[in-house]
């Protein structure tokens, strides 16, 4: 019977789901992670009578005809690149994006990579660097005697440096751009590398052309709604629970027939 291999697919399809949905309410805390949905597609389709085939000598067709669906998969799993909520933390090195783009990090192997996570620390040589100690791209590097870090929504680093009445400019922050963040591929650690799906990055500086602006003392939350995310599970439990349903009626119209004498 076809229904029980139709079910299966579906039951299969819905963990998938689920799966989906508990990595993004795990994820519902994490600075800077974006939500992602699964999309389904169905199956190839067995033509018994296929539409549009001659009926007759007289040429007539078929209408509609007879296709049996045979059941569903996962087509993608997709990341939606929304913002996500704005949490001041009062912290001079946390940076928030507000608006398009991704802070660039050099991985230890030499090749950038791309977050929205804005947490940032000064490394042993002043440098600012992720909570990795992942180095940002362009580097700037704070100087030891700094009193006072002040970082505006177009990137430029001022610091104020003691004896001095004026502050020093040490560096640009930049963002990269893609045309589609949603080809990104993720590497864990909040970050991204780029794909031929994703496009070679474009960068920029802050608050300029499609860019966003950034924020100091701020941090862009998880774009993770935790109502919709238990709706969906829920929508993808009950799902499950009748996808092997049909596997369990299916069962039991194949021992009637076994059971016929």
């Amino acid at each position: 019977m076809r229904s029980l291999d139709i079910g299966a697919t579906g039951m299969l399809a819905q963990q998938t789901n689920v799966d989906v949905i508990s990595n993004n309410i795990a994820n519902m805390t994490t600075t800077g992670f974006k939500r992602q949905r699964a999309a389904f597609q169905d199956l190839i389709y067995q033509n018994i009578d296929r539409p549009g085939s001659t009926s007759s000598d007289a040429g007539t067709t078929v209408p509609s005809g007879i296709q049996m669906g045979l059941g569903v998969r996962t087509g993608a799993v997709y990341r939606m690149h929304g913002q996500g909520a704005i949490k001041i933390t009062e912290n001079s090195l946390d940076i928030a994006i507000t608006g398009e783009g991704y802070f660039q990090v050099q991985l230890p192997n030499g090749d950038t990579a791309y977050t929205r996570d804005g947490t940032f620390q000064v490394n042993e040589n002043g440098e600012l660097v992720t909570v990795q100690g992942y180095l940002l791209d362009p580097g700037i590097t704070i100087p030891a005697n700094a009193v006072d870090i002040d970082i505006n929504n177009s990137g430029e680093v001022l610091v104020k440096i003691p004896g001095s009445i004026t502050s020093q400019n040490v560096g640009q922050l930049q963002l990269a751009g893609f045309v589609n963040p949603a080809g990104l591929e993720a590497i864990g650690d909040n970050m991204f590398v780029e794909t031929d799906a994703s496009g070679a990055a474009v960068t920029g500086n802050p608050a300029e052309n499609e860019f966003g602006a950034l924020r100091q003392g701020a941090l862009e939350q998880s774009n993770v709604n935790v109502v919709e995310e238990i709706t969906l599970l829920i929508a993808a439990q009950r799902s499950y629970e009748m996808n092997s349903k049909v596997i369990s009626t299916s069962d039991e119209m194949l021992q009637t027939v076994s059971q016929l004498r």
